[in-house]
């Protein structure tokens, strides 16, 4: 018997270290480990921890993985690339991570050298697993109407950015998620169904804090603001904040009860002292902003006692007017009515108490209480006015010359009064001030340099107006006309609310091209500069100089956009932009400047190119995903399917396909008709489609020289494979059928959450593999890898069975070959099927 003696030499210990450092609800770890492998013989990669027994994490050989001897604390939680011994990325994935990962990780290299086993340790990993230090603590009570739960990120320096709210002891998991297009909650767990929000602008700002209102104790929890787009052509993720939330209880339940019967109690007892007095109404008044007056009513027809107090106090409980002793008492008015208010003489009187509030501000919307009392401060009479202050509303498309802000009195105002015009934003920023007879451009904000006037003799005429040149977007907000006297106290004051729209263009995805138009009747100077830009600064086109300037253009629009000549003529600015896509739908700006940089004019126009959307059952045997063009293409062009995340589904090129370029998630999936550069159909069939295939898929053709000629995107949803059964059935099957003649080395594996339900590997059923509450209770056809008929059926179903199934095949290399989830729901013993004799499997109803 021949003997094989393996010498084994430890040529190096590494001085090659570095540290990691993850939070514990990361989804995974990188652990990067780099040697070229190319030339050696048999190489190995083992992955240890030595202070562990056994050592070893994982093991990769040429064959694929070797987990034989890996430790169990890491089963089914690490990975590698597939091709991992052939580019030398040797890098280990690590996830479902808990504290205990923590630890110094080795990487080695193996490989054999005339007949001896030779070692590398190429490097030593640190790894730190931490609960994160991005975490904050909020306590609410669940009377309160909301709770903020905050996170700041600044999201400019991404692609296509995105924000998710979870927590991830619920299933699912999503509080709420936030993309550029808006919120998008379809996988949103039911319990905070209508009671989230963010800020209309959070990916644009920054402020990712989530709103929670209708608060119940069983909110409290642990919440995660994760922050996801593209940088440089990756995807990024990005864990910011957690979290944790306290919904408290105020009163406990005996409290409560409690303070039911006392409520109960005190309101009784008020019924029995005043049944003799009326129940008081709330009277609503309603008036336009810069009105000179506003009567707030309050009538008796009893004679009041001599020494009666009348009292006008706001919701805030603020004095507005008190009148005392056949007097007003100014001293005991809160400031902000000082000189605003007006009674009449002899209120005593059986008669009118009313309040005349002067120029009524929007502020001033309220509810007001006309209280009077006695000597000793009873209350002998109560009546409620419910103040609306309306404010002008003024609309303009963006891209017109100027918009009015109307302001008008009749009321005479002195010579020396200041006109004050203000936005609401942030500071309250000064857009016009008029006094001592004329503008004050000085006091003006930058923002408004140049872009307003009003007319000659405002304070004369009454006429306060303002015009506001070239309003754009930004300008939308509430403006307020402030007339001050000398000593700075307000004589009347008026609020407009202003909306600029922005004018909006939809086309379809795959469409040739779109024109976003932007006009003018103003003769623009020869030196005018025109540029186009999207909301992120981006630009599409620059011309000046009577000539395009692409060397100024963003990459993105390169040779994607065109304008007409001679645009110093009045007329015509429009933008034609070829081949839009859905990342062509934003908001896009036309400015026009002078030599000096200065803003002549500017025009928003929102773009949203519609992603045509396909949907399909789960378990169909083909979809097609359309894409057509009247368009004659080069011989030489090249069509490339891909999904969002890059992955290519098919590739054709010189004639014919390039299965070699195909992602192996779709090998064996996909086909497309010959002649594609006929005008005419670009359309990809995709075989045996999984929930796993839910997601927008791209369509582009590119010249000889990668110059995009064409793309367009579809929306594909494959419905979620659903069966029911009744507790007691003989058996159901969760059903799975694709492509026929799969790989005899091929890996078959069902299961739920982490639980192994069926495992089918070296051509037979692996039972030891299998989760103990399945034991004896699956079944798998015979031949499966030949015929695609990769069903379970499951015998005795419960209803602890409910929950969602996964199957995956994944070949000898580790690679995931095809997927699908199938959501089965047992509901409980309505009829009693113990007895049946039926031997046949149920194959339940499906639906979506």
């Amino acid at each position: 018997m021949k003997m094989f003696v393996v010498f084994v030499i430890l040529v190096h210990v590494s001085q090659h270290a570095s540290a990691v450092e993850v939070d514990k609800r990361d989804p995974f770890v990188l652990l990067p480990c780099d040697f070229v492998t190319d030339g050696l013989d048999e190489p190995s990669v083992v992955w240890s921890r030595y202070d562990l027994n056994p050592s070893t994490v994982h093991q990769r050989q040429q064959e694929g993985d070797e987990l034989k001897d890996q430790n169990q604390l890491y089963s089914s939680r690490t990975s590698m690339k597939t091709d991992a011994l052939k580019t030398g990325d040797l890098s280990l994935n690590l996830t479902k991570l808990h504290l205990s990962d923590s630890g110094s990780y080795t990487c080695t290299v193996r490989w054999f050298r005339m007949g001896r086993q030779r070692e590398l340790r190429v490097t030593d990993i640190q790894l730190q697993v931490k609960v994160s230090q991005h975490a904050s603590a909020v306590e609410v009570y669940d009377w309160d109407p909301f709770v903020q739960l905050p996170c700041s990120f600044p999201t400019d320096g991404l692609i296509y950015p995105s924000v998710v709210w979870s927590r991830y002891d619920l299933n699912p998991s999503t509080v709420h998620q936030r993309q550029q297009e808006g919120d998008k909650l379809k996988d949103q767990n039911q319990l905070y169904s209508s009671r989230t929000s963010m800020k209309t602008d959070a990916l644009e700002t920054g402020d990712l804090s989530l709103n929670l209102t209708k608060l119940h104790l069983s909110d409290s929890g642990s919440y995660t603001c994760t922050v996801r787009g593209f940088s440089r052509g990756l995807k990024k993720e990005l864990r910011v904040m957690d979290v944790q939330l306290q919904v408290k209880e105020r009163f406990p339940s005996w409290a409560k009860a409690l303070l039911v019967l006392l409520v109960l109690g005190l309101l009784v007892g008020a019924l029995l002292v005043h049944f003799r007095q009326y129940f008081m109404s709330v009277y609503q008044v309603e008036v336009d902003s810069g009105a000179e007056s506003v009567q707030l009513p309050c009538k008796t027809t009893v004679p009041l006692p001599k020494d009666a107090k009348v009292e006008w106090r706001d919701g805030d409980n603020r004095k507005v007017h008190v009148y005392q002793n056949g007097s007003d008492q100014p001293e005991e008015q809160y400031s902000n009515y000082s000189g605003q208010t007006k009674m009449k003489r002899n209120l005593l009187k059986p008669g009118d108490l009313s309040l005349t509030l002067k120029f009524p501000r929007e502020r001033d919307s309220n509810t007001y209480t006309c209280t009077i009392y006695n000597r000793e401060r009873r209350s002998l009479m109560k009546k409620q006015v419910e103040l609306k202050v309306k404010v002008y509303q003024v609309e303009v498309d963006s891209g017109a010359e100027s918009v009015q802000l109307p302001c008008k009195t009749t009321v005479h105002l002195p010579k020396d009064a200041k006109v004050e015009w203000r936005d609401r934003y942030i500071i309250n920023r000064k857009v016009h001030v008029y006094e001592n007879g004329s503008d004050q451009p000085e006091q003006q904000d930058q923002v408004y340099k140049d872009r307003t006037e009003v007319k000659k003799d405002p304070l004369k005429t009454g006429d306060l107006s303002l015009t506001l040149i070239n309003p754009t977007y930004r300008d939308t907000d509430i403006y307020t006309c402030t007339v001050y006297n000398r000593k700075e106290h307000i004589l009347m004051e008026k609020h407009v609310e202003l909306q600029v729209k922005v004018h909006q263009v939809e086309v379809d995805s795959g469409a040739e091209s779109v024109q976003l138009p932007c006009k003018t009747t103003v003769h623009l100077p020869e030196d005018a500069k025109v540029v186009w830009r999207d909301r992120d600064y981006w630009k599409l086109h620059v011309y000046q100089n009577g000539s395009d300037q692409p060397e100024e253009q963003d990459s993105d629009y390169r040779g994607r956009t065109e304008m007409k000549r001679n645009l110093q003529e009045p007329g015509d600015l429009s933008l034609t932009l070829k081949y839009p896509t859905d990342w062509d739908s934003k908001t896009f700006i036309c400015t026009v400047y002078n030599r000096e940089g200065d803003i002549l004019m500017e025009k928003q126009v929102e773009l949203k190119v519609k992603v045509h959307q396909v949907e399909v059952d789960s378990g169909a045997e083909s979809v097609q995903l359309p894409c057509k063009t009247t368009v004659h293409l080069p011989e030489d062009a090249k069509v490339v399917w891909r999904d969002r995340d890059y992955w290519k589904l098919h590739v054709y090129q010189n004639g014919s396909d390039q299965p070699e370029e195909q992602d192996s998630d779709y090998r064996g999936r996909t086909e497309m008709k010959r002649n594609l550069q006929e005008p005419g159909d670009l359309s990809l069939t995709l075989k045996y489609p999984t929930d796993w295939d839910s997601k927008t898929f791209i369509c582009t053709v590119y010249n000889r020289e990668g110059d995009i000629l064409m793309e367009k995107q579809v929306e594909l949803k494959v419905k979620v494979c659903q069966v029911e059964v009744e507790e007691g059935a003989e058996s159901v099957q969760l059903p799975f059928r694709t492509t026929p003649d799969l790989p005899e080395d091929a890996t078959v594996k069902w299961f739920c959450s982490d639980r192994t339900v069926h495992l089918y590997e070296n051509r037979s059923d692996q039972p030891e593999e299998q989760d103990q509450d399945y034991k004896d209770r699956t079944e798998m056809k015979k031949d499966l890898l030949k015929t695609g008929d990769l069903s379970l059926t499951l015998k005795h179903p419960k209803e602890t069975d409910t929950g969602k199934y996964w199957c995956g095949i994944v070949n000898k290399d580790g690679v995931i070959l095809r997927q699908k989830t199938v959501e089965l729901k047992v509901k409980g013993n309505i009829r009693n099927r113990s007895s049946s004799t039926d031997p046949t499997p149920l194959m339940a109803d499906q639906s979506v």
